[in-house]
């Protein structure tokens, strides 16, 4: 059965839209042009432009341009869109042509219409409520998409930020548990000298504070908008009262600390503050891939590996062979960066790409940064709940391979020098020996010495702490 359609018009032409749609041409114009990622505008920059077109409205009534009728509908209708209303009608893809004007048309057209239709007209009709000239008043796609942009930004890093402050205290718990374990710490997967496991989670613990303390300082960059520039940041069509409102009025809304940015052309012009956002997010992608990688090789084996710690087993590893089980969730957080660190190129390229007044490349900006917050926001949740908190200790293989170790030879070398303790650490691999063995066998310090010296518990503590210890045993 074919759809009852109504024949709306815009300055490229007339076409068929479906009666009962809240879109209208423009939105539909844009759906047929871009057939790119096949994914919809993100929900949270949906809510985003539902709060600017309500603060508009506010501001353009403040300003005397808009009628308290029309405001009041308008609002309602943003409202509703705001809350998860007429999800279904916003048909652009993610990624368009014009710099976001077809997001921007979608959201006009639907708040149009429904505001139209709260006041009595049809859909399609725009007898009250015109999508140009009332919702986008004093507005332009060019500063109405990079505030929702950023806007959208802030409301997924909130959740990010949220598990980074879990894994943070997952993280710290651990190192509290592994504190009394000592095992090799090792520099290019070579044998160097003991540690504790506490002291690898505690570095872990260290790495993501600062990763969520980036991502605090970086979301200063997104407070900033241009939202009353208009066009290219003069702020043309758009009432003085207007242009000096609208952004508290959309702080308030909000709850977002947002400020109109000083110089507007500047604003307009340039999105490196999402490049800034997509570079911390690299990093904070870097390292959870590094530190996925070291629990991968950690937990390696069970026989032919490391095998001092063991990962929750999440779920087979194979399809051939028995009982293997794989470090699945370090692995989906690795892939997880690849992605980021993919996106952030692309980001990179498109924030470059800005040519004059304006970059028309913000869409897959926000494709890809939108993807990167909300991917990563769910690797670290899986991280934390199905891998780090599960996490045990083989002490037994830890201790092994401390008391086989050469590298304790290091500890030598302020008493006998670099030369004699590579020389020992040399025959104790050749000769299958122990340093210690060595060490007291050519009476090369005394006894007591030895023990102190080559004590691993000793080697793992501070400065401070192996003069105390050395203090109370001399």
């Amino acid at each position: 059965m074919e759809t009852e359609k109504r024949i709306e018009s815009d300055s490229i032409g007339s076409m068929g839209v479906p009666a009962a749609a809240y879109y209208g041409v423009q939105s539909l114009r844009a759906m047929h042009n871009f057939h790119i990622t096949g994914m919809p505008l993100n929900p949270a920059f949906i809510t985003s432009l539902a709060c600017i077109k309500k603060a508009a409205a506010y501001a353009n009534h403040e300003s005397g341009v808009l009628s308290e009728e029309k405001t009041n509908a308008i609002v309602k209708a943003c409202d509703e869109v705001a809350e998860g209303s007429f999800r279904g009608e916003f048909i652009v893809d993610a990624i368009q042509g014009g710099a976001g004007t077809s997001a921007n048309m979608n959201i006009n057209e639907v708040i149009a219409n429904r505001a139209d239709e709260l006041l009595g007209g049809k859909r399609g009709m725009y007898t009250f409520i015109n999508p140009n000239d009332d919702v986008n008043k004093s507005q332009s796609t060019n500063d109405v998409v990079p505030t929702a942009g950023k806007l959208t930004a802030l409301t997924l890093l909130g959740p990010l930020e949220s598990e980074l402050l879990r894994l943070e205290k997952s993280l710290a718990a651990k190192s509290a548990e592994f504190a009394g374990v000592i095992k090799m710490g090792r520099t290019q997967l070579q044998d160097a000298v003991p540690m504790t496991l506490g002291q690898s989670f505690g570095a872990y613990k260290s790495m993501i504070s600062r990763c969520r303390k980036q991502i605090h300082d970086v979301k200063n960059e997104l407070y900033q908008v241009n939202l009353g520039g208009t066009a290219i940041g003069s702020a043309l069509n758009a009432p003085e009262t207007y242009e000096q409102r609208v952004v508290p009025i959309l702080a308030h809304i909000t709850g977002c600390p947002l400020e109109q940015a000083g110089d507007l052309f500047d604003a307009t012009q340039n999105i490196d503050s999402f490049a800034s956002v997509s570079s911390v997010l690299k990093v904070c992608a870097l390292d959870l891939s590094k530190m996925c990688n070291d629990l991968r090789l950690l937990s390696s084996g069970p026989r032919a590996g490391f095998n001092e710690i063991h990962l929750p087993a999440m779920q087979n590893g194979s399809s051939i062979m028995p009982g293997k089980v794989n470090p699945v969730i370090p692995e989906v957080v690795s892939q997880v960066a690849f992605s980021v660190i993919g996106n952030d190129t692309a980001i990179s390229m498109a924030a470059e790409a800005g040519q004059m007044e304006l970059n028309a490349f913000e869409p897959v900006v926000f494709y890809k940064l939108f993807e990167s917050i909300t991917t990563l926001t769910g690797a670290v949740k899986t991280l934390i709940d199905n891998c780090i908190n599960g996490i045990t200790v083989n002490k037994e293989q830890c201790r092994t391979f401390v008391e086989r170790s050469v590298g304790t030879a290091t500890a030598l070398c302020p008493y006998i020098g670099y030369r004699k303790s590579a020389e020992i650490a040399k025959r104790a691999l050749a000769e299958n020996v122990s340093v210690r063995e060595l060490v007291v066998k050519e009476h090369l310090l005394k006894e007591s010495e030895i023990d102190y010296i080559l004590n691993p518990s000793v080697m793992v503590q501070d400065s401070a702490a192996r003069e105390s210890i050395c203090c109370k045993t001399a």
